[in-house]
């Protein structure tokens, strides 16, 4: 059955009549809107900033981690350390300093490679591929692959659970923008890849259905000698991403969309100029994403529209209150320090409530509820 959305735009009061900008003087903008920043939405002018609680109890709060704690890393992705899952994706995060003795392989789902840290080579059945710092990279389902690092790799696993990673549609600005996919690169038969082939026993392990089962071959299963079709991994780095930018106007998350799978979406931010107009706002509008969970992966750069956050850190907003802007950030909402963003972070948003694994509790902030307070705790991070 299709639906309608009850929908009938109105204004009562003091408000503006363009949303995040030309905010009426000594007002805060908040943003009500349903299925993330797509459907139907409300811009309310408070008096006093939406997140200038004094006290927050339940479980319903924003949370933060600090995944430079974790210590603890197996010699296979299967012994990463599980972070937030759902039906729909589980986010992981692993480190490793020496070459995969296994394969792994993946039937639950695509698996997006986000590396940290640190460089190397990604073997898997189509080929070889180099990758370093920034990469993202794309194993469709079931892909055998291990990774011999070059230097430490540090990395965050997003898995599509039974689902695909897609482009994001791209509507009236074509398809090259934000970036072409032209600038995919894909694994190649190279004399790399030639020369890890051998006669040696190699083990593959499988995960389905959340358990591992071992293959063994008595030859390196990773012996193709060519392939042709129009399905394979694919990486891109965050600095080939070319940012949708307004001058006059600041965009939601959602224009910096990277990929898409059933149930969640990924996004890049990527440094950019900030909003050159004197009305619009600089920095990320207070907002109720009350349809989505939000995670936040902070990869490098100083990350303008929070405080005491610093890289490999995660933040997660569930559903259900507002959030925005940390103090210090506010005050250049609309008159900023510098020309422009230097961050780089990729957010994951989820269209079924997130369970917060033991792994991140064992390295929680927990005063990071308390951070949007004027003056916010210091963090344990920085002590």
């Amino acid at each position: 059955m299709s639906r309608k959305w009850i929908q009938f735009p109105r204004s009562e009061g003091t408000a503006s009549r363009q949303a995040h900008a030309d905010l009426p003087e000594g007002t805060y903008e908040r943003e009500i809107g349903r299925e993330g920043f797509f459907g139907p939405a409300t811009h309310m002018h408070h008096r006093h900033p939406p997140t200038s609680w004094v006290n927050f109890e339940g479980p319903n709060r924003p949370r933060a981690f600090d995944t430079t704690k974790i210590t603890e890393h197996g010699p296979s992705p299967w012994d990463a350390s599980l972070l937030l899952y759902n039906a729909s994706t589980r986010v992981r995060n692993w480190a490793l300093d020496k070459p995969m003795r296994a394969l792994a392989r993946n039937a639950d789902g695509d698996e997006l490679l986000f590396i940290h840290a640190g460089a190397g080579s990604l073997y898997c059945d189509y080929g070889h591929m180099p990758f370093s710092a920034g990469d993202y990279i794309v194993l469709p389902r079931s892909t055998m692959w291990r990774i011999e690092p070059s230097e430490p790799v540090s990395m965050l696993l997003i898995e599509a659970s039974n689902s695909a990673y897609q482009l994001p549609e791209k509507g009236l600005v074509g398809n090259h923008a934000i970036f072409d996919p032209a600038i995919l690169d894909t694994p190649k038969i190279d004399d790399a890849f030639k020369a890890q082939q051998d006669e040696h026993e190699w083990k593959v392990q499988v995960r389905a259905g959340g358990e591992i089962s071992t293959i063994t071959f008595p030859f390196n299963p990773l012996d193709a000698v060519g392939w042709h079709g129009d399905l394979s991994p694919v990486k891109v780095n965050w600095r080939d991403i070319r940012p949708l930018m307004s001058h006059r106007y600041h965009l939601a998350p959602s224009a910096h969309t990277t990929f898409v799978a059933n149930r969640f979406v990924i996004c890049t931010f990527v440094p950019r100029p900030f909003e050159t107009d004197p009305g619009a706002l600089k920095v990320p509008f207070f907002h109720n994403n009350d349809d989505f969970d939000e995670v936040i992966f902070y990869h490098q750069g100083k990350f303008f529209s929070r405080d005491n956050i610093h890289p490999g850190m995660i933040t997660f907003h569930p559903r259900g209150f507002t959030h925005g802007p940390h103090p210090m950030a506010l005050q250049n909402a609309f008159a900023p320090k510098a020309e422009g963003t230097d961050e780089v972070a990729v957010m994951i948003d989820t269209r079924d409530r997130l369970e917060v694994a033991p792994a991140a509790s064992q390295v929680e902030w927990g005063g990071y509820v308390d951070s949007w307070k004027t003056k916010p705790e210091a963090s344990e991070t920085e002590s």
